[in-house]
């Protein structure tokens, strides 16, 4: 073990534990796709990548057309390390979300009818869009958390049209939605004017621009589902907040484990914390499953993935935060002068 984890801390810019290789290997007995691999590993694909690179060295793994196995070497190693197989025991009628979406069968059913001719996600804005369902379910968390019926509600980037899934809801007073895709931003306006919805402003803006300052503690309620660096993080979140009317307002975001590990983590819940000055309420795991982009054989996470097939099940999910203001909160109104530092780090895969 000790020989593993020091290869792969000289190959690579990402914390990698003792933890995190039996991850690996515990989701290597329950499935031989990568892709999956990296979802129940729980690990940013590119370690995920580079430990089985390491595995495939020491004759712990075979690689080929068929997936990733262990060896008889790696079986016996999973043995004298104690290492089961990775078992995810989610409730059934939720996904493990935690809410129930029935109340808004109706709308979901509409809401499926309306985007099925949705613009396709965009590689150069890092786009991706979660299911149907999965949009739906964000709604039920934020009406059943009083965040929707009567509020103002600034949806910051919406590739998953959460801003038309609000539309249909008609809970919200008013709705703002921002993106910097013209060609998104064209397709909510002209579903809200089939709609004949009038409570929505839509606004086509790079957000690494301030928002504009009648939206300054504005609103109620934001979500957002930004880039998974740092930089982003901070922008998007912190537009979000400096939105916000005052204390004890809410915000939604999501972020992944696989391209953010736990240090990460660590840095943006300090940013949260110590520089936003809120509080974390919710954390749902896995609560976000995103729909295979289409543009995979783009991204980094192709040129990192030691099997060129295609995923045939959704693999990437986020888990999904809710904070809330308190007395001296505060956001972030400051112009983002960086380019690519904005979508890509060492752990990013699906730029």
């Amino acid at each position: 073990m000790e020989i593993i984890l020091e290869k792969v801390l000289n190959r690579i810019d990402i914390p990698v534990y003792e933890r995190s290789i039996e991850n690996v290997l515990s989701s290597i007995l329950t499935t031989s796709d990568f892709w999956k691999i990296v979802d129940y590993s729980e690990e940013p694909l590119p370690l995920v990548a580079e430990i089985i690179r390491v595995l495939e060295e020491e004759g712990l793994v075979n690689i080929n057309d068929n997936g990733i196995t262990l060896t008889n070497k790696g079986l016996d190693f999973v043995k004298k390390y104690n290492i089961g197989k990775r078992e995810d025991f989610i409730c059934e009628c939720c996904e493990g979300r935690g809410v129930s979406i029935k109340p808004f069968e109706n709308i979901l059913k509409e809401f499926k009818e309306i985007t099925k001719n949705r613009p396709l996600p965009k590689h150069e804005f890092d786009q991706g869009f979660v299911t149907p369902e999965c949009t739906l379910a964000r709604v039920a968390l934020m009406h059943s958390r009083g965040d929707l019926f009567n509020k103002d509600v600034l949806v910051l980037g919406d590739d998953d049209l959460t801003s038309i899934a609000l539309m249909l809801t008609n809970l919200p007073k008013r709705i703002v939605a921002v993106d910097i895709d013209e060609e998104l931003m064209n397709f909510i306006k002209e579903t809200a004017e089939r709609l004949n919805y009038k409570n929505i402003e839509i606004i086509t803006l790079d957000l690494r621009k301030p928002l504009p300052n009648k939206y300054s503690k504005a609103f109620d309620t934001f979500i957002t589902d930004p880039p998974e660096t740092v930089y982003a993080i901070k922008t998007f979140i912190g537009r979000g907040i400096s939105s916000l009317k005052g204390e004890r307002k809410a915000g939604y975001f999501r972020i992944t484990r696989r391209e953010s590990s736990l240090d990460k983590w660590r840095e943006i819940q300090k940013i949260l914390l110590n520089d936003f000055n809120v509080v974390i309420t919710d954390i749902i795991r896995n609560f976000n499953h995103y729909i295979n982009w289409g543009y995979e054989e783009e991204t980094r996470a192709w040129r990192l993935a030691p099997i060129k097939k295609k995923p045939e099940e959704i693999w990437y999910k986020s888990y999904m935060f809710r904070i809330e203001t308190l007395k001296n909160s505060k956001g972030f109104e400051e112009e983002v002068n960086i380019g690519d530092e904005l979508y890509n780090d060492s752990e990013s895969s699906t730029t």
